[in-house]
């Protein structure tokens, strides 16, 4: 039986809210640097007691050492709760309710496409893109089953006239919400992320030349960054480099990222390449190991066929490296003028993008300074603002009589 946690309130506190941490366990993905960085300014404001959760049998007792450093105000609900019976009973029964498991709270928000039914608490949840519903073909099957989840949630919200409030990363995915899953728009808000928090701002670029294999004869690389699924387009990639390393025979492509489902085509389009000895693939690499690589590349190419947002081209040019990348989904929303940007599944416009930063230290150097200045928009604090305006227009509907809700007691 799980106990039921306190929730009291300080007297300079005005809400409670309680956050799905589940994707800062294993492997850190961009949804793991959402919650990281949210978690991180979130924490810092005085009028919010914040709770962080997992969702996990495995992972269960590892939150509290995934935390960003220094979040003293969060209390980690760390219960035993096993993700895939929990989604189900979420997903057909609407049962069992937060507050069963985990006690009261203000507000329960969702960061990963899940939020869990609630006896009392106002609802959050985060949509990070709509791949599943314009893409099922490049999903993998666990993927496929967040559809049936928000659109269940959403018809809910409609009979009941209270339910969930959905956040997304980009206006361009809030659109897609409304659109392909007929959400209402005053519940759809758009908040933008920050650029992922390291603390190896020091890092010396000396760092790295000793620990990347690099091939002989190459002494600099292009860097391709994310898991190898068919949405992120390696294989265009692969074919744009190839064209490429003739004119540059000093220039290798490096690519960091786990392993995905559809591997295959990667794979087959490695075969294919006439230089496929000058393609170094690392595999998933950290927090650390990323920033490394970042910083000592010549340029972040990103040929993405859709995304919600697009961490990996924002890190980039945070660290003053250009970024070649595609008008695909948010993409041009999140680097507007701070890279280049080119049709997708073109490798004829991706070589001759990634040529002129090479070729071209004026034009490097102009991306460069453009890329400074677009990451400026992006911080955590603005993120956390914006969640927290959104926080209190769920409470406002949930709880129409604030300081008489129940939801300060245990």
């Amino acid at each position: 039986m799980i106990k039921t946690a306190s929730r009291e309130l300080l007297p300079n506190q005005t809400m409670s809210i309680a956050m799905d941490a589940t994707p800062l366990l294993g492997q850190r993905t961009g949804v793991g640097d959402f919650c990281f960085g949210a978690l991180a300014s979130l924490s810092k404001m005085q009028t919010l007691q914040l709770w962080a959760y997992a969702v996990s049998w495995r992972q269960r007792g590892n939150l509290r050492g995934n935390l960003p450093g220094g979040v003293g105000a969060i209390d980690i609900i760390d219960s035993p709760m096993p993700a895939r019976p929990l989604h189900m009973a979420w997903k057909h029964f609407s049962w069992p309710a937060f507050e069963q498991l985990c006690g009261k709270v203000d507000v329960v928000h969702g960061t990963n496409y899940i939020v869990p039914p609630t006896r009392h608490a106002a609802r959050v949840v985060t949509v990070h893109d709509l791949t599943a519903v314009r893409f099922p073909h490049l999903c993998a099957p666990s993927s496929l089953e967040f559809p049936s989840f928000l659109r269940r949630a959403i018809k809910q919200t409609k009979h009941h006239k209270q339910g969930i409030w959905i956040h997304t990363p980009s206006e361009f995915i809030a659109r897609e919400v409304v659109e392909l899953l007929d959400a209402d728009p005053e519940r759809v808000v758009a908040v933008h992320h920050g650029v992922p928090i390291n603390d190896y701002a020091n890092l010396p670029a000396s760092a790295l030349s000793e620990t990347l294999p690099l091939p002989k004869g190459c002494g600099s690389y292009v860097l391709g960054l994310g898991t190898i699924e068919p949405r992120k387009d390696f294989p265009t990639l692969l074919k744009a480099m190839d064209i490429l390393f003739k004119d540059y025979p000093e220039v290798c492509l490096v690519l960091a990222g786990a392993d995905g489902w559809g591997v295959s085509d990667f794979v087959d389009g490695l075969a294919k390449m006439q230089h496929p000895d000058r393609v170094v693939r690392l595999g998933y690499v950290d927090d650390y190991r990323r920033h490394q690589l970042l910083k000592g590349a010549l340029i972040l190419a990103y040929p993405s066929l859709y995304e919600g947002f697009g961490f990996p081209p924002l890190q980039a040019m945070s660290l003053g490296v250009p970024v070649v990348t595609t008008n695909a989904g948010a993409l041009p929303e999140t680097v507007g003028d701070g890279g280049v940007i080119v049709e997708p599944q073109q490798p004829e416009s991706l070589a001759i993008a990634i040529s002129k930063l090479l070729a071209d230290g004026k034009v490097r150097e102009q991306f460069i300074k453009a890329g400074f200045e677009r990451v400026k928009e992006f911080t955590w604090d603005k993120c956390a603002q914006g969640l927290v305006s959104l926080y209190e227009r769920a409470i406002d509907e949930r709880f129409p009589n604030r300081k008489s809700s129940p939801r300060r007691s245990s």
